[in-house]
């Protein structure tokens, strides 16, 4: 059967796209937004459309010939992603019909419509009872709380706060009773969707035990060997919560106030339909999703995070955007001595456990002040300590192009007066660095000057260290 996914590039959809490939009965198609997200060694297996949902005659070409159609898309980081949302899902049920779509699967959020609704999963309902209406198209709409798995979002909350606060002041969300589930569980019920011998709309509530907030705190604390202690604090309001999530985990602050504007209301199964419609699923404890995390991320082996996807700004990013750069720092080295597989092999190891090579303090410095005004700081780190991929979040970067041996380009998504890029070249037996900036307005152009002494010494040292490491490499 002829598959297409959307959201190939996000948390659920990289993990959900190898489960599908490893199915021989799916023919599998994309749609992507930028073409070199995918894996060179997936191009050949996949039918891939450059487009999005906005896009009508992408859209045709995404999805003809299609029997069956993931809709993993939600548009959270944009400021008015509500109406993007509407937007998107009814153009999306719109081309489906006209194209003779058999089935839609949608993974949405648990919950019920009611007077504590956040914005966040009102969105997500709205989603569903959109992609739900049609009478030609049926609709799998699966619901899913709390996910823990590597790089999921609510689990490097969780993580986070759990390994770096040993005595916790929490809010009364930690209260709030949520039904948690594994990823691999998630994705087996999407995958499993595919066959469903039913016609008619479903809505599929899906979870394991029913824990409070706190409870999984504290059983993540077990998983880590760690003890904690909570002291619960009645006047800790959302912007406040949001605030502390913000400095303490690698969220940023309007991702951290959508998650928290969730908790005011429960997130537990409405009906029984997992159990009826999928009795082979039995998903996993809470205990057992985290430890199975933590083993994913002690052996470097995070297939997605919940940053992977982008904004679509960095996706427009590409040498045109550069060539306009105001300002450029450039450094050379001399590597006619090395072979450029090691160069390579050292400058993309560069950023999150392994640090900048030099002057770590001051990237630290910089992330502390991002986080502080509402960016996104150097706490998002690296999906691998080994291997990066084109659209990797790589501290406050994102890794826009990469060409093994060659290139590694970096656009920055800290708060700046301007666009900054960052890249390492391979080119005639030199190592080229080069630090871009185009500034906005005078405070941009102010920016810039301020920093060219501290420039100089950060990125002298840092050339000069991946060559230094690239020669120690065997």
């Amino acid at each position: 059967m002829k598959v297409l996914l959307t959201g190939s590039t996000g948390y659920i959809g990289r993990r959900l796209k190898q489960k599908l490939l490893d199915d021989e009965s799916v023919e599998l198609k994309l749609l992507v937004r930028n073409k070199k997200t995918i894996s060179p060694t997936i191009l050949d297996k996949v039918e891939v459309i450059e487009g999005d949902t906005f896009n009508k005659e992408a859209l045709k070409e995404a999805l003809k010939d299609v029997e069956i159609a993931y809709y993993l898309i939600h548009s959270l980081s944009n400021e008015n992603y509500k109406d993007l949302d509407k937007i998107s899902a009814q153009n999306f049920l719109d081309v489906a019909e006209e194209c003779g779509v058999k089935r839609i699967i949608y993974l949405g959020g648990l919950g019920v419509k009611n007077k504590d609704t956040s914005e966040h999963l009102l969105s997500r309902i709205e989603t569903g009872e959109i992609l739900s209406s049609s009478k030609s198209v049926q609709t799998i709409w699966l619901r899913a709380g709390v996910i823990i798995g590597s790089g999921s979002a609510s689990f490097e909350i969780i993580r986070n706060l759990t390994e770096k606060l040993p005595v916790m002041t929490t809010p009364k969300w930690v209260d709030t009773k949520a039904q948690p589930i594994a990823v691999n569980d998630v994705l087996s019920y999407l995958h499993d969707s595919l066959y469903l011998e039913v016609k008619e709309n479903l809505i599929v509530d899906i979870g394991s035990e029913q824990l409070k907030y706190k409870d999984m705190m504290k059983k993540t604390a077990n998983a880590l060997g760690l003890k904690r202690f909570l002291i619960p604090l009645p006047f800790m309001s959302i912007n406040i919560s949001s605030y502390w999530l913000n400095l303490f985990t690698p969220v940023p602050f309007t991702v951290a106030k959508a998650l928290i504007e969730g908790l005011k209301s429960e997130v537990v199964i409405q009906n029984q339909n997992a159990k009826k419609y999928f009795p082979k699923i039995v998903p996993m404890s809470y205990e057992d999703a985290v430890k199975s995390a933590i083993k994913e991320i002690e052996e470097n082996q995070v297939i997605s995070r919940w940053n992977d996807k982008g904004d679509g700004v960095w996706e427009k990013i590409g040498q045109k955007e550069i060539s306009k750069a105001i300002f450029i720092d450039r450094k050379e080295e001399d590597i006619s001595n090395i072979e450029p597989s090691k160069v390579y092999q050292s400058f993309i190891g560069i950023g999150g456990d392994n640090g900048w090579f030099d002057f770590d303090f001051l990237w630290e410095l910089r992330g502390i002040i991002d986080k502080l005004i509402g960016g996104v700081g150097l706490k998002r780190g690296r999906r691998s300590q080994c291997d990066l991929r084109i659209s990797d979040c790589l501290d406050f970067w994102k890794v826009v192009d990469l060409k093994e041996n060659e290139r590694l380009l970096l656009y920055a998504q800290m708060k700046l007066p301007g666009s900054a890029w960052l890249e390492f070249k391979i080119q005639d037996n030199k190592l080229i660095q080069s630090a871009y900036f185009y500034p906005k307005g005078v405070l941009g152009r102010l920016y810039w000057y301020a920093l060219i002494p501290l420039h100089y010494f950060v990125f002298n040292n840092m050339i000069k260290s991946i060559v230094k490491k690239a020669k120690d490499l065997k």
